[in-house]
């Protein structure tokens, strides 16, 4: 079974390969992938966020086999549906300012991973309904997220802990309500 990939571990090594995504927005933009794309979303989001850095480089190499471990961990978690998915944040031994900012950016990968691709007419009009319509706006609020340095660090800790379980549960609804995107009628992935 995959391991989990650290989320500090991904940020330090997608900086020393050069890439311009960070950890939370490359894992946003994964989840939003994989819900309209399914499986055969990896290859695509690998290259869309190791872009422009010099794919011979063995950092980069390093920051694949991350990138890919991720992909097959985070596709188990969603298509299994056992409500295991977590998106990939700071731990808690980070600053609620650096997770606050890290959870702004894994919004806006997400939904870039929703509107990236191929235009499709059916998947923009799912997006425009509902509970999808109220995801997106819900998300495009939290790439807004700040903290309150005037209230306690313990109401700044429980807004960011219901923002995190939020976003797991929206993920994987979103990931449910697209499942149409991703399948033929005898249950198989499609091949994109």
């Amino acid at each position: 079974m995959a391991q989990s990939v650290n989320h500090d571990e991904l940020d330090a090594a997608l900086k020393r390969c050069g890439a311009s995504w960070d950890a939370g927005q490359a894992h946003g933009l994964l989840c939003s992938r994989l819900a309209v794309l399914g499986a055969d979303a990896g290859t695509g989001w690998l290259d869309q966020v190791l872009a422009g850095s010099d794919p011979d480089n063995a950092l980069r190499r390093e920051c694949e086999m991350l990138l890919d471990a991720l992909c097959t961990y985070t596709h188990r978690q969603l298509s299994q549906r056992q409500s295991e998915f977590q998106p990939l944040l700071p731990d808690e031994s980070d600053s609620t300012i650096i997770r606050a900012e890290a959870i702004a950016h894994w919004c806006e990968g997400f939904l870039h991973g929703l509107v990236s691709g191929t235009p499709d007419v059916g998947l923009k009009e799912r997006l425009a309904d509902e509970p999808l319509s109220d995801i997106i706006k819900d998300m495009l609020q939290i790439t807004r997220a700040t903290v309150d340095e005037d209230t306690e660090e313990e109401t700044n800790e429980a807004a960011y802990a219901d923002l995190v379980e939020y976003l797991r549960v929206a993920v994987q609804l979103t990931y449910e309500e697209l499942s149409e995107y991703r399948s033929v009628p005898d249950g198989t992935e499609v091949l994109h």
